[in-house]
């Protein structure tokens, strides 16, 4: 604890988890560190069952006495505090955006003075709370912030808080108990008697002191025998309740009030017991039999108390006293606190109470509170009269509990809903979300498509809106799965949505165009669908892209695919990046994350996808993801040469994303890479056979990439009828796409099926074309592809112009089996080629490389926070370390020195 604050004092961060069972000392520590921590800023919150389903209640208490400084904030993070905070209209903010938001807020405090922030009983804070504080903690680096939790050491307690720092808090050893006994303890106390005490309570510090003040001076004293039980674990939350249920009436009334009332307002509790005529004089008993903290207000001795108190209350008491709460509560300000008060207060059925609950979830939902929505409406359900309504209710908490990654909860919801669902649109929602969960649980996506057909022919027709995102969710889930789709194919998936067009297609979706563009790629065929392909790429380089869901950027990224459109891909890949983060949205950053690194491994840029990749897995980690593997790297992988770990990564993930999860998407990636890396080796045998199945396939989005690849691995392996049938659907394709990559790849292919001087032409021809383009990787094989040529055609001199910048532009970009393959051709012209200058090693971290380049771009440091979801004094130490290793002393000296290093 010492080298915690420590750390903090010295203007870094820090985060430390202390676990333990209840009554351990967890508190105790809190207040240690309080009291050391004296001459910092000290912030204190503690989790309270009574506001467990209130979304964002718990950071509301913490940011409070900071709320003045809430102004200064980047206006996306202010606007998204104010929306969780229910101050601010607009839409749901996204939760790691109000988490950036509550890292900017504290780390502007702590500029000032170092912060500690003291989180007592996490285990009770709200969800969102909870998941913001663990993304604040992942965030910390240099920002003068401690972040330390207490809470109980349950199963599922510390999930959220997973990998953090944790100090483990046990029991006191025998020694150690024996002294905390004899300071509680006046009288004698006998051995044997202290030796049972410690062994029942392991040494739980609380269970020590309330066990021995249970006993008489005869019992301590070996004189008297002792119970066969002693009161510990949850006989010590009985305990507890027993001592408060000695006490007179209207104390344990007022008790209980003060277990159930809000923690940081007093006057609600006294409001509360003047209506129920509780005098405050009623708990002077509980202070002197230290239930209550003396000179505190009515501040519990332990958490555990307010626990047994509230566990033990008989029903009709409870009710009382939340009826009281609710009746004091402001229903303008505070209508969710009021309406949650109401609910607990109510036996059997009420409406009214429904109709509050359900509002409630509503205002939950648009402050991005979807754990308080689903809670509230789950209990909205079970006052309602109506079945329907009932039905309606649970139905729609299902959603939020997916959100929220609750599939279970999402389950069981649906399962409470069943009986009442007698409207066809309402079945229909119910087992669209059936198939979302069972993706969720693992089942993966080839399920799906079959689900939402079904219901779609056995619900519908259904209303436009409904239909379309069904037939859109069908669709995105057939491609992923293809041929482990389980049920229809995805040419049944294509045919429906083609049968299901717009009314209105002024009102098209970005979503709607993909979804017709695709559909007609599917049953169609190529050349009468690309105009919609290109309208869907024109619309996201243009659209509102923050509107739509994240499978929109993938799906678009694979229309960009399709038509080799390198600008179109540049744009919305950068684009969708801009939207997700403007709006916090990190899952989403991810995405888009490996999207980028996809094309700026195509593009040659080997250093920036590996930046992205680096950013990705950060990130994953940010958000609580498990750790990937080497999976989402491998076509970057194949690129750079590295054989083994590309040939791993792939067995993965034929073994576990298309074995195990259904994932033909993935599998054909895989063997893409593959292929990709036999070429680079020279191993054209291996290669066509990764590239053959792939032909018959044509996966929309992976289909035509794979053509060229497969023209060169069949007229190299022997295979040349099936290189003309490739050759063939790349020219008809190629024609019609008309963009500069798909006519270079065309004149490249065509030359290596040509046997006479016209594949000279086609040479130039292609390499005029894919000099247009941004696509490096292609541009180089060309080079290399016509240097082998004039080779083998004896024109030496010329072979060796083509081999020579081939092998600068692999040995430039990191292509290591490509630029051997080059070297060996160059050597077979009698040339050595001269040993490339290696760049000088910049030494950074990958945290240090993102931020230096930003800011050698002219980002200032908030622009770099905001993207990188770091705090600003965060990016100063990682741009002061980036100087000192540099040896500079200015910005301006920046760009020149990371243009230098690569």
């Amino acid at each position: 604890m010492d080298a915690f604050i420590g750390t903090v004092r010295e203007g870094l961060s820090a985060t430390l988890l202390v676990l333990g069972e209840p009554g351990i000392g967890k508190t105790r520590l809190l207040s240690y560190a309080g009291d050391c921590a004296a001459d910092l800023l000290t912030a204190r919150l503690a989790g309270t069952e009574s506001e467990i389903q209130l979304g964002y209640a718990g950071l509301h208490r913490l940011l409070h006495p900071f709320a003045d400084r809430a102004g200064r904030l980047p206006e996306p993070q202010r606007v998204a505090l104010g929306i969780a905070f229910g101050l601010l209209a607009g839409p749901p903010p996204d939760m790691f955006l109000v988490g950036l938001a509550t890292l900017t807020l504290l780390a502007d405090v702590a500029a000032e003075t170092p912060l500690i922030c003291l989180i007592d009983d996490a285990q009770w804070l709200d969800r969102e709370t909870l998941a913001v504080l663990a993304f604040v903690g992942r965030r910390l680096h240099a920002d003068g912030i401690g972040l330390l939790f207490a809470i109980r050491d349950e199963p599922g307690a510390a999930v959220t808080l997973r990998n953090f720092p944790v100090l483990a808090v046990a029991g006191l050893d025998p020694a150690g108990a024996h002294r905390l006994l004899e300071s509680t303890v006046p009288g004698r106390m006998d051995s044997a008697v202290v030796g049972r005490i410690v062994a029942e309570t392991q040494g739980n510090p609380l269970a020590l002191v309330e066990v021995a003040s249970e006993l008489s001076d005869e019992q301590l004293a070996g004189a008297a025998l002792l119970p066969d039980r002693l009161p510990i674990g949850r006989r010590l939350e009985a305990h507890f309740a027993g001592q408060v249920q000695a006490m007179p009436a209207d104390t344990q009334l007022l008790l209980l009030l003060a277990a159930a009332a809000p923690a940081d307002c007093p006057a609600l509790l006294w409001q509360a017991a003047d209506r129920l005529n509780l005098a405050p004089a009623a708990l002077d008993i509980a202070v002197s039999e230290g239930v209550l903290l003396p000179g505190h207000g009515c501040s519990f001795r332990h958490p555990l108390i307010r626990s047994a108190i509230q566990s033990a209350a008989h029903p009709t008491d409870l009710r009382a006293v939340h009826a009281a709460l609710a009746a004091v509560t402001d229903r303008v300000n505070h209508p969710d606190r009021r309406a949650w008060h109401l609910a607990e207060a109510t036996v059997g059925l009420d409406d009214l109470v429904a109709a509050e609950l359900e509002s409630a979830s509503e205002r939950a939902r648009r402050r991005g509170g979807y754990a308080a929505q689903a809670a509230f409406l789950s209990r909205a359900a079970d006052l309602t009269s109506d079945p329907q309504d009932r039905a309606r209710r649970l139905l729609t908490s299902a959603r939020p509990y997916l959100v929220i990654g609750d599939a279970s909860s999402a389950a069981e919801q649906l399962d409470r809903a069943a009986p009442g669902l007698e409207l066809p649109a309402m079945r229909a929602a119910a087992q669209r979300t059936r198939a979302t969960i069972e993706w969720f649980t693992g089942a993966g996506p080839a399920g799906v498509p079959a689900a939402l057909l079904d219901a779609l022919a056995t619900f519908g027709p259904l209303e436009e809106r409904t239909t379309r995102d069904m037939l859109w969710e069908a669709l995105t889930a057939g491609i992923l799965a293809r041929q482990y789709t389980v049920g229809v194919t995805l040419l049944d998936i294509a045919s429906s949505a083609l049968k299901a067009p717009l009314q209105d297609p002024s009102g098209a979706t970005i979503a709607d165009l993909l979804l017709d563009a695709f559909a007609t790629r599917i049953a169609d065929g190529f050349a009468r669908a690309v105009p919609l392909l290109r309208a869907a790429i024109a619309a996201m380089r243009t659209g509102r892209l923050a509107d739509e869901g994240e499978p929109v950027g993938v799906v678009g990224c694979w229309v960009a695919h399709d038509l080799w459109d390198d600008q179109g891909l540049e744009d919305i890949v950068t684009r969708i990046g801009t939207a997700d983060r403007g709006r916090g949205a990190l899952h989403a950053v991810n995405v888009a994350l490996q999207n980028a690194a996809a094309w700026k491994t195509w593009a040659g840029r080997f250093s920036e996808a590996e930046s992205c990749h680096a950013e990705a897995a950060e990130i994953a980690a940010t958000i609580g993801l498990l750790p990937e593997g080497p999976e989402k790297r491998i076509e970057l992988l194949a690129w750079q040469g590295r054989e083994s770990e590309t040939r791993k990564a792939a067995d993965f993930i034929y073994r576990v994303w298309a074995g195990q999860r259904g994932f033909a998407v993935m599998a054909n990636n895989a063997r893409y890479s593959v292929m990709i890396l036999e070429l680079g080796l020279g191993r054209y045998g291996e290669a066509l056979a990764c590239a053959a199945p792939l032909f018959d396939e044509d996966a929309p989005g992976q289909g035509n990439l794979l053509l060229p690849n497969l023209v060169e691995a069949a007229v190299r392996g022997g295979d040349r009828n099936l290189a003309e049938a490739a050759l063939a659907r790349l020219a008809e394709r190629a024609a019609t796409s008309g963009t500069a990559w798909a006519l270079g790849l065309l004149a490249r292919s065509a030359a290596l099926l040509t046997d006479d001087d016209r594949a000279d032409a086609l040479y130039r021809e292609s390499l005029d074309h894919l000099a247009r383009t941004a696509v490096r990787t292609e541009s180089a094989r060309a080079h290399l592809l016509y240097g082998e040529w004039l080779r083998r055609r004896k024109r030496r001199a010329d072979a060796r112009v083509q081999l020579r910048l081939a092998h600068e532009m692999f040995t430039g970009m990191g292509a290591a089996a490509f630029a051997e393959r080059t070297r060996l051709e160059l050597a077979a012209t009698g040339e050595q080629p001269r040993k490339r200058t290696e760049t000088t090693s910049l030494d950074l971290t990958p945290q240090e490389t993102r931020v230096a380049a930003l800011a050698a771009g002219g980002a200032t440091n908030t622009e770099i926070s905001s993207r990188l979801f770091i705090s600003s004094s965060t990016v100063e130490y990682h741009l002061n370390k980036t100087f000192r290793k540099l040896g500079i002393t200015s910005r301006r000296q920046l760009a020149t020195v990371m243009k230098a290093g690569g």
